[in-house]
């Protein structure tokens, strides 16, 4: 446990409740559902940044297109 530091945290009965039904069916202590469960979150949470990121740059591009697009026909209508 050299690489783990402890944590305490405070959540409603209602999650209490399905963290503690949860660790017992699939036989994980609390901690180790915690931890697998923040994992996933902070996953999720790079995945959607990177989606917004590729968007923006998506749309970036797009408007770069149609500024080139539009120099090009003026170019070519002179």
């Amino acid at each position: 446990m050299k690489n783990k530091r402890k944590l305490s945290i405070t959540i409603d009965n209602r999650l209490w409740k399905e963290v503690d039904q949860t660790s017992r069916t699939k036989k994980y202590s609390k901690s180790r559902l915690t931890e697998e469960a923040l994992k996933l979150w902070f996953k999720k949470e790079r995945e959607d940044l990177m989606a917004k990121g590729y968007k923006e740059m998506a749309e970036e591009g797009q408007r770069f297109i149609d500024i080139t697009l539009e120099a090009q026909k003026e170019v070519l209508d002179e």
